[in-house]
């Protein structure tokens, strides 16, 4: 997709980077975002410009834009930008997640600050409305794109706490609704589910997942060769409003993870552990 302009939020790590580095590879100009701008000031590694050079060496161009997706000001001036400078964008993927501290710790939701809400939803959920939002108004007039929401098997079934399945619940609806209303413009949109992904936060921490210590886990850009194979699909439309699996669309469109072997897929689809 030489020429072709994307905005992945979120994607300073995680799945965010895997997917951004994968419309690199299909030769994008990719717009990432996130609040990580220099090296060690957050907890996990990773910052927007190492991203950005990881697109440009798949073979995009990548371009770090630091962005607060709580604040519809910046998120706005982001979509400004992106239109100023390309008077396009085929592809949103919505990928910016803040995860509360106590998010995996197994304490119920009466026992953890109320914030935990706010967190999940805020950064989520509405961060991926307000993003949709803007990236409407441009794709609406040109007729075409395709709005990607990262969301999880979670929607579906209790994992983690109680905000993070609803947040992931509403993002699905989300997803349904704005496809409704995008249809006649020709514009898709998408929730996606990865399974156990291994970001850096669970590559810090997996030993403590209980239960989730056999489960064959993807890499951050497995999700992302998922994403690249719906951007590059041009029947994209019939998928839209839809819940989709990243294990799944590695069947229909035939990709493999990095390392060549296929992951399990979503918790939800295997028997319920203490973590799930």
């Amino acid at each position: 997709m030489p020429g072709r302009v994307a905005v992945v939020t979120g994607a300073s790590r995680g799945i965010g980077k895997g997917c951004a580095i994968e419309l690199g590879a299909l030769g994008a100009r990719v717009y990432v975002t996130g609040r990580t701008v220099e090296a060690g000031k957050a907890p996990l590694p990773g910052t927007l410009d190492e991203t950005a050079q990881a697109v440009t060496q798949a073979g995009g161009e990548g371009i770090p834009v630091r962005c607060d997706h709580r604040d519809d000001g910046e998120v706005e001036a982001l979509f400004d930008r992106v239109g100023n400078e390309c008077g396009r964008l085929d592809v949103l993927v919505n990928s910016a997640y803040l995860i509360p501290r106590e998010m995996t710790s197994g304490r119920p939701f009466w026992e953890v600050p109320l914030s935990n809400w706010d967190d999940c939803l805020d950064v989520g959920t509405r961060g991926a409305y307000t993003a949709s939002a803007f990236a409407a108004r441009r794709m609406s007039e040109q007729r075409s794109g395709l709005i990607i929401n990262i969301s999880s098997s979670g929607a579906a079934g209790y994992a983690w706490s109680v905000p993070y399945g609803v947040g992931k619940a509403a993002t699905d609806r989300l997803t349904a609704d704005t496809a409704h209303e995008l249809e006649p413009f020709g514009v898709a949109v998408i929730s996606l589910w990865p399974g156990l992904v291994l970001t850096e936060r669970v590559q810090a921490g997996r030993a403590s997942l209980v239960g989730l210590e056999d489960v064959r886990a993807e890499s951050q850009r497995f999700t992302g060769r998922a994403v690249a194979a719906l951007a590059g699909d041009p029947d994209v439309m019939r998928h839209s409003g839809k819940v989709l699996v990243s294990r799944d669309l590695a069947d229909l469109y035939g990709f493999t993870d990095v390392d060549g072997s296929l992951p399990d897929g979503p918790l939800a689809r295997r028997p319920p552990t203490g973590a799930d």
